[in-house]
């Protein structure tokens, strides 16, 4: 028989503890363990400035750390009660017959093993090619934007030889779009 003293250091033995069920709850009551990427596994990359991009930094914990989810948040339950989607043996018939008739007539009917084939993965357009981050931070997309603007605004008023864009039909830059809208109400 072992000693209390004995059975506690035999508990809490590093080696044992490893392969036991039960785990110590983690840091900040997280139960199991703690799954933070590391930096070379962070996917998520964030605009730095001056068409740099860096890895993100803000990856928050998740606001239910420590909660056990309920078995009814985790799976779909069912809308009907059990039971119900099972035919009555005339529907039964009914739908047999009327497979049957299928059948005779030519129309191509399913078998089990095309009814349980799995579905053919969509493929991606191998030309494909996904979208460059520009690496320009919000502040300097908006500037380059606003640069766009004044310059396709002088070239209108050059060609139309006005010389402010209020004279124009339609507003060019955003400041002068809100200036209109405001104007109106």
């Amino acid at each position: 028989m072992k000693t209390f003293q004995e059975f506690i250091l035999e508990a809490y033995d590093p080696e044992i503890q490893g392969r036991s069920q039960i785990r110590t709850q983690g840091q900040g009551g997280r139960i199991g363990a703690e799954r933070k990427k590391t930096e070379p596994e962070k996917r998520r990359m964030k605009a730095v400035g001056g068409g740099k991009t860096a890895p993100a930094k803000d990856y928050k914990d998740r606001k239910d750390i420590g909660t056990q989810r309920q078995r009814s948040e985790r799976e779909q339950q069912p809308t009907r009660e059990r039971g119900s989607a099972k035919l009555s043996a005339r529907e039964a018939q009914r739908k047999a017959a009327q497979e049957r008739r299928a059948a005779k007539s030519g129309v191509k009917t399913k078998t089990a093993s095309e009814l349980l084939a799995k579905k053919a993965k969509k493929t991606v357009d191998p030309n494909y090619k996904p979208q460059k981050a520009s690496g320009l931070t919000h502040r300097e997309r908006l500037n380059k934007v606003k640069k766009g603007e004044k310059a396709l605004r002088d070239l209108r008023l050059q060609a139309t030889g006005k010389s402010k864009e209020s004279e124009l039909k339609h507003p060019i830059t955003q400041k002068e779009v809100s200036r209109r809208k405001k104007k109106e109400q």
